[in-house]
């Protein structure tokens, strides 16, 4: 079994049956597993970082009302299908953290947009694995407040890897 597999197997695992669980009880009880688009290699990406001089903080409200502060970080580059697209990398403390919207936002992608932290390397350069793209809790559960994807980071094509809507009975 590769590594996304059983990240995947493992977050099922943990949505199943974990205390923490976004998931309420009447969900788990009927839970099968989340949905992801098959694993593709050209959405994973090393990617360099181009840093905003200087970085800025911003407030990103959230899915509650609430507000939430992150560090407008610096631009990342590369291309779908042909397309040149971009997106902000915002940082709280020292972690990185990439929201984002796709095209299939609403339809195959929670309508609200997608989360991964990027991996910083030694080089300077991200790793960006849009197969590990995870739906924030609140996607399955409106307690949850989870910051909304800033208008900047909505992107105007299909980003077919990572995890899809969540359907449930």
């Amino acid at each position: 079994m590769d590594a996304l597999e059983r990240f995947r197997r493992e977050k099922d695992d943990f949505f199943r049956s974990h205390p923490d669980s976004p998931l309420t009880a009447d969900q788990r009880r009927s839970f099968a597993g989340l949905r992801y688009f098959p694993p593709n290699p050209a959405f994973d990406l090393t990617l360099d970082l181009q840093p905003y001089e200087p970085a800025t903080e911003v407030e990103i409200q959230t899915t509650t009302g609430e507000v939430r502060i992150y560090e407008r970080f610096g631009r990342i580059a590369f291309s779908v299908d042909g397309r040149s697209v971009g997106l902000t990398v915002y940082r709280s403390e020292d972690e990185f953290f990439l929201p984002f919207a796709d095209a299939l936002a609403g339809s195959e992608t929670y309508g609200a947009g997608r989360y991964l932290e990027p991996e910083s390397l030694a080089d300077g350069r991200l790793h960006v694995d849009f197969n590990r793209a995870y739906n924030p809790y609140c996607a399955y559960n409106a307690r949850w407040s989870c910051p909304i994807t800033p208008a900047e980071n909505r992107l105007p094509v299909a980003v077919r890897a990572g995890e899809m809507t969540f359907e449930h009975d």
